[in-house]
């Protein structure tokens, strides 16, 4: 069976919308894919103000940034398609919206970018609130993205999202652990806009910095790397726990970027290290921070002790992996199958998702 879907992410580091068109084909359980064509559309500095003040509306204007955000999403489709003349090739869409809210101890998770006004505008199918019936489990409704990793890049065994959270899925055998490890690129961008940049582009300004080790060691010992699996960050977590914390410091930027960085690498080995490291493992690595270079080789430098090696993709992996895991989801949840896995401590693996039929009859 041919799938041809469109895949829509907006991550936590507000750096844009990615947009990626996939073709599926599923041979007796077997999936394969093929990515036909793929952009980031970059927010402009208006959307990076209104997604970042946008838990802090009262409920009418947030109502009308969920349906604003929805509109500029199916804009944005209607121009690719457009672009890449892809004219009756999509047969749907799935959207993860932008997350706004994420409480999973109550139950809460609220991505924006209304999905009836995506499927009303590009006259398509589309899927979305991938993670609401996972929370409303009592799961963590995050990483949803290893159901999508075990049926997709089944070579690996071991991920490394480097997005505005980093997150990691660990698969053994049927059973997968996957969870948040730390606020990353969310943390780097924000020190980085203090000199002037949108991004540390290669780590070349945390290079110029040193380590403060007492912040270091402050950072190591937030209470949330105290917690046991399965768990997830909310995108407030920075400001409300960590900005205070690193102001105090009084820092300059680069000396903020390199420690932070630091403080990555430290997490994401402590996620993935083993009472049992004696048999080499490969991490494959996406998201933005792959291109990282000062993080990536300290991450290289530390992870080399437990013999695990660092992968990095080819680029349309790195930076579409998680939106192509997007529109696989919604192909999952249009065939009815589970897009959840048994990761994310729910009382059962779910098949999540809301449909709108914008597609005309």
């Amino acid at each position: 069976m041919v799938y041809r879907a469109i895949g829509l992410m907006s991550g936590s580091s507000l750096d844009g919308l990615d947009i990626v068109f996939v073709t599926f084909e599923e041979i007796r359980g077997e999936w394969s894919f093929s990515v036909n064509n793929a952009e980031t559309i970059e927010f402009t500095d208006v959307w990076r103000e209104r997604l970042s003040q946008a838990s802090q509306l009262n409920a009418l204007d947030f109502v009308q940034l969920d349906n604003d955000f929805g509109r500029f999403i199916a804009k944005q489709i209607n121009l690719f398609i457009e672009k890449n003349q892809l004219d009756h090739q999509i047969q749907m869409i799935a959207s993860h919206g932008h997350t706004i809210f994420h409480d999973p101890e109550k139950f809460l998770t609220t991505q924006i970018g209304n999905a009836a006004q995506i499927a009303a505008l590009t006259s398509t199918n589309v899927i979305s609130n991938l993670r609401s019936l996972d929370v409303a489990l009592g799961g963590q409704g995050a990483p949803i993205v290893p159901i999508g990793e075990k049926f997709l890049f089944n070579n690996y065994n071991c991920f490394l999202n480097l997005g505005g959270i980093a997150n990691v899925s660990i698969h053994e055998n049927e059973n997968v652990e996957a969870f948040d490890i730390c606020v990353a690129n969310q943390a780097l961008n924000y020190f980085a806009e203090q000199l002037g940049s949108t991004f540390d582009k290669d780590g070349h300004l945390a290079a110029l910095g040193n380590v403060n080790t007492e912040l270091l060691s402050e950072l190591n010992n937030l209470a949330y790397y105290k917690q046991r699996a399965p768990k997830s960050l909310s995108n407030q977590y920075f400001k409300e726990e960590i900005l205070a914390l690193v102001d105090s410091f009084h820092l300059n930027p680069e000396d903020l970027l390199h420690t932070y960085s630091e403080h990555i690498a430290i997490q994401i080995v402590d996620a993935l290290k083993s009472p049992s490291d004696n048999n080499q493992r490969q991490l494959f690595v996406t998201g933005g921070g792959a291109y990282n270079v000062f993080l990536i080789d300290r991450l290289k430098d530390l992870l080399s002790a437990h013999q695990i090696e660092v992968i990095i993709p080819d680029d349309k992996i790195v930076q579409y992996k998680e939106a192509l895991i997007m529109a696989f989801l919604g192909i999952l949840r249009w065939r009815e199958e589970n897009t959840v896995m048994a990761n994310t401590g729910a009382q059962w693996p779910s098949i999540g998702g809301a449909v709108w039929i914008g597609q005309k009859y």
